[in-house]
């Protein structure tokens, strides 16, 4: 190739890279407005037990580690230096909601329960209430149609079934046959 050649080549190149550039300002401006749109899913994360105070309120001192199990499950952190401590921490981080976080811990003395410290629990209905619904709030139309629009289609007609010549002369011997 010739020197002029080489030089115009490398001209355009460098015009061309420099126009991509300047399109790529232009495309971060719309990039911009799309995500501001559109935003992933983010899954509610869940972790450790919930806890309820009528669940708290059912323990009373001297069950069982057995029973306090069966109200509460199992707990969350059992640590080998504590054996007369249980531990359980609850989080749940919802999409666009604030990050809940409660911790309940239950002393046991002698095998038995002794006391318990808790947070600030909800009730069952409040923990409920604070759970985001699945069900869009614009659910569409009723799916049931009243009588008048009913009215308006002809009554289903009975299926005919479909004989054929072998079906009329066709006899089946008895499923079991007589014995003596």
């Amino acid at each position: 190739m010739s020197d002029i050649n080489c030089r115009a080549l490398r001209l355009n190149l460098v015009v061309l890279a420099l126009a991509g550039l300047a399109g790529c300002s232009s495309f971060n401006g719309a990039s911009s407005r799309i995500a501001g749109i559109v935003s992933p899913y983010r899954i509610d994360i869940v972790q450790g037990n919930v806890l309820t105070r009528e669940q708290v309120g059912m323990l009373k001192p001297g069950m069982q580690r057995a029973q306090v199990r069966e109200i509460l499950g199992t707990a969350l952190l059992v640590s080998v230096f504590h054996a007369d401590r249980w531990d359980y921490v609850f989080t749940l981080k919802q999409q666009g909601g604030l990050r809940q976080s409660r911790k309940v811990t239950v002393f046991f003395k002698d095998g038995v329960m002794d006391h318990v410290d808790a947070d600030e629990l909800p009730s069952e209905a409040e923990f409920v209430a604070t759970l985001k619904s699945s069900v869009p709030s614009n659910a569409g139309p009723a799916l049931e149609a009243s009588e008048e629009a009913l009215s308006k289609y002809p009554p289903p007609s009975r299926p005919t079934p479909i004989l054929g010549p072998a079906a009329a002369t066709t006899d089946y011997p008895p499923l079991e046959s007589a014995r003596p």
